[in-house]
């Protein structure tokens, strides 16, 4: 495959970290130069940030490897940053890849505004993900797991490794509140969109129902909405075709 269009900045979700991507890199094979980064919170890189604060890690990410403008690609959480980024920084975004996107009001549930409590969301993300770390770690668990899940084991292995971690419960509870204080500002913006934008979204996914991506399509100029039949929430892992041809195809409009 030759290589087409401006590299692709890729922003994982919640928890998660750069190997989130990794089925999507495999599959666009060297056609686009990618750049996937631990957003701020995650795998040591530093505390938890709002949008705002996302959006200045990526830049600086961008700035680092001397990329003026790139196809912005955001699973879920990431998503909402890839919003926000391209809303304020438009002459940086050439285009917009927006997965699973957590990045409007009715993409929250009540567990969300739960998970955002001071204390109690710290207290609850603990306890949620620190018992699946664990038990993911073990390759007992791990390998039937992926066998019935459809994910790939190096992915459960790699989150359970950043789940267990404290960092990555503080990190969770902080971009928890963030969302749920964000997200209304993220709404107003986002008719300021101007970058092309591809939402692609799970069919079945219960984290982001399909009518939070549908109402989503609608407050940004021009989006155009794919499903994927195959994927829940995970699409990155799960189904990372739909996700590698919109980034593809996004970089050879660009």
């Amino acid at each position: 495959m030759g290589t087409a269009g401006p590299l692709a900045l890729l922003l994982h979700g919640q928890p998660g970290g750069s190997f989130d991507w990794e089925s999507v890199v495999t599959r666009l094979d060297g056609a686009v130069p990618t750049l996937a980064i631990d957003r701020p919170g995650w795998r040591g890189a530093g505390a938890a940030r709002d949008l705002a604060g996302n959006a200045r890690a990526a830049l600086s990410a961008l700035d680092a490897c001397g990329a003026r403008r790139a196809v912005v690609a955001g699973h879920s959480f990431g998503a909402a940053v890839a919003a926000w980024l391209a809303a304020t920084q438009p002459e940086r975004v050439a285009a917009l890849v927006l997965v699973a996107p957590a990045a409007n009001v009715e993409s929250l549930f009540a567990i969300d505004r739960l998970l955002a409590l001071p204390l109690a969301g710290e207290a609850l993300s603990a306890a949620t993900l620190a018992p699946a770390g664990i038990a993911m770690s073990s390759r007992l668990c791990s390998r039937p797991l992926a066998r019935v899940s459809g994910l790939p084991e190096r992915y459960l292995i790699a989150i359970a490794r950043t789940v267990r971690r404290p960092s990555a419960w503080l990190a969770n509870a902080r971009e928890q509140r963030a969302l749920v204080r964000d997200l209304p500002a993220l709404e107003r913006l986002l008719p300021a969109i101007s970058a092309p934008t591809t939402i692609v979204a799970g069919a079945e996914d219960r984290i982001v129902p399909p009518r939070a991506v549908r109402r989503l399509a609608e407050q940004i100029p021009s989006a155009r909405l794919r499903f994927s039949a195959h994927a829940g929430h995970l699409l990155p892992q799960r189904d990372p075709n739909p996700v590698a041809d919109a980034i593809l195809a996004a970089a050879a409009s660009a």
